[in-house]
């Protein structure tokens, strides 16, 4: 069993009714040294897999021998949680467009500035959890900076950003702060969509304990990890108009024909095709789409392709 269990819930501001916005943390302390850890969810409120992952983390490792200090942060977001919604209601900022954050700013800034200051600027490693919302779902995982702790996760998908080329190069994103201090870090992205989650939740907790063994914080053997694509390039195809968004691709992981098929928006009061979508890539994988017909609006989440031309193992 971990050595002490510490819970601790820093200040990020109060709120107009009165009440204090906090960061809970649950941090699970080895009987040995190494280094702290930080395993995050929900910094955007409606990708809830990776805090639903975390609670069952929790249970597995309050029972085993770790390794340094494990900082669980399940609920980032948490305003934007209990909505539902991928941005706080207060301020509507996307919260991971604004590390490292402002004190002195709207909330999801001073959010933002918490986070720097009480788990990112303090962790030695970073596990961040993300999903593909209540609608589309996704696979596959960042290569940041450490390539072996993202493959540990086992995902089929690896995805490393061209910096280079327009559209692929986020700013204010968690890795702004991880990745300047040379902290270890990976992005993960697993799960959502209107179908049952527990195979999505299973995988995260599973991927995770590899991720640690990898770390070294669990004194077990690592399973290697399968056979692995990186793309170097991902589309994201987005519906022009609003109403039943069907699917037509296979499923997630699965290559494409080329420009094959992979929506058509129907509308739910007439029955025409609006318009239907196919993949630009002449050679394509399935990374993200909407597994169930869902009512969408214009430029609502889509699909996901990655570009296999130029893809490595």
């Amino acid at each position: 069993m971990v050595k002490t269990i510490n819970r601790h819930s820093p200040k990020i501001t109060t709120l107009a009714d009165g009440t204090d916005a906090l960061l809970h943390m649950t941090d699970l302390v080895g009987e040995e040294d190494g280094p702290l850890i930080g395993i995050s969810a929900s910094i955007h409120g409606n990708e809830n897999c990776g805090s639903q992952a975390i609670l069952d983390l929790y249970r597995r490792l309050k029972d085993m021998r770790l390794r340094g200090t494990i900082r669980l942060l399940p609920v980032v977001n948490a305003r934007a949680m209990v909505v539902n919604a991928r941005f706080s209601p207060i301020d509507q900022r996307d919260l991971n467009r604004e590390f490292p954050g402002d004190p002195a700013g709207t909330f999801s800034q001073q959010l933002a500035a918490a986070l720097t200051r009480e788990f990112l600027g303090k962790i030695d490693m970073h596990i961040d959890l993300h999903s593909g919302t209540d609608r589309p779902t996704v696979d596959y995982v960042y290569l940041l900076n450490d390539e072996g702790l993202s493959r540990a996760f086992g995902s089929k998908i690896l995805y490393r950003p061209d910096d280079t080329k327009q559209g692929t190069k986020f700013s204010g994103t968690t890795k702004d702060v991880t990745v300047e201090r040379g902290v270890p870090a990976a992005v993960i992205e697993l799960g959502g969509g209107i179908v049952d989650q527990g195979p999505y939740i299973e995988r995260i907790v599973e991927g995770v304990l590899n991720m640690l063994r990898h770390a070294g914080a669990i004194d077990e053997e690592a399973t290697p990890p399968p056979a692995q694509i990186v793309v170097n390039e991902i589309a994201g195809i987005r519906p022009t108009k609003g109403g039943w968004i069907e699917p037509l691709s296979p499923p997630l992981g699965d290559e494409l024909a080329p420009h094959q098929p992979l929506f058509r928006v129907v509308s739910p009061y007439n029955f025409e095709v609006l318009e239907e979508a196919k993949s630009p890539f002449e050679r394509g994988i399935m990374i993200m789409g909407h597994l169930t017909r869902n009512i969408v609006e214009a430029g609502d989440y889509g699909w996901m392709v990655g570009n296999l031309d130029g893809a490595t193992s």
